[in-house]
């Protein structure tokens, strides 16, 4: 099927990396959704399994599907920002290919940012542990100065408006990339929640932000090197960073 040519409203961007075993799942969600007018850029990082083909196949089924074949693995980060290179829309979302979305996610994040003339957006969501679902809330506004004390944004929830914010790379961070850029986006103005579960998050135990020691490094990057902020500083936020981690479960 040939490619369109119209730009999509939404671009969502998939980085994969030896994601056979459930990259299918994440591209169905958002085959399914409600809202048909997106694209899908699925980049391969260098995979050594068959997400390559996984995402090839993909596309040539749908033309709505873009796969972006890296020949090396560059991580997340570079694998998010090469999808935003690539991407045509006018609000960005991210998904994780271990991840997926529910039907009405973006048809009702993108009503709610209408609604509140908002330009950064995420919502809730179901997030699975060892077959344990438990739902995960949120607030219905975070500023900047609240999100440095606890990070409630989810990358496979978030979602952008590029012609307002422009497109902004992710900082090229092994971990918590995806929260130094909420962080850059909100010194722009608050982001508004739906505090209603439109994802599904399935925590795969050998995955690096599963373990809280190398989440909490890479919090710790993004304070000191990022936003250059003093030790006692950055120590104050990322100690409310634990405990709220600890209360979430």
């Amino acid at each position: 099927m040939s490619p369109r040519n119209d730009p999509p409203q939404v671009s969502v961007i998939l980085p994969a990396y030896n994601a056979e075993a459930f990259l299918s799942r994440a591209m169905e969600s958002v085959r399914n959704q409600s809202f048909p007018d997106w694209e899908l850029l699925v980049v391969d990082d260098g995979s050594r399994d068959g997400t390559a083909a996984l995402a090839e196949a993909a596309a040539a089924s749908d033309p709505r599907i873009r796969a972006v074949i890296s020949p090396r693995n560059a991580g997340a980060a570079a694998a998010r920002n090469r999808g935003l290179a690539e991407a045509r829309g006018r609000y960005i979302a991210y998904l994780d290919a271990d991840d997926e979305w529910l039907p009405e996610k973006l048809s009702e994040q993108l009503a709610h940012l209408q609604a509140t003339g908002a330009s950064f957006g995420y919502c809730g969501f179901w997030r699975i542990i060892r077959g344990q679902r438990r739902r995960i809330h949120v607030p219905a506004q975070v500023t900047r100065a609240e999100l440095l004390y606890g990070n409630v944004i989810g990358c496979f929830t978030a979602i952008y408006d590029s012609s307002v914010l422009g497109k902004v790379a992710m900082p090229d961070f092994p971990l918590s990339h995806d929260y130094a850029l909420w962080l850059d986006l909100l010194e722009r103005g608050p982001a508004v929640g739906i505090d209603r579960p439109l994802a599904i998050y399935h925590r795969q135990e050998r995955s690096l932000s599963s373990n809280p020691w190398r989440s909490a490094r890479g919090t710790w990057e993004v304070f000191r090197d990022h936003l250059q902020l003093s030790r006692g500083q950055a120590a104050l936020c990322l100690g409310s960073h634990l405990a709220r981690r600890v209360l979430r479960g």
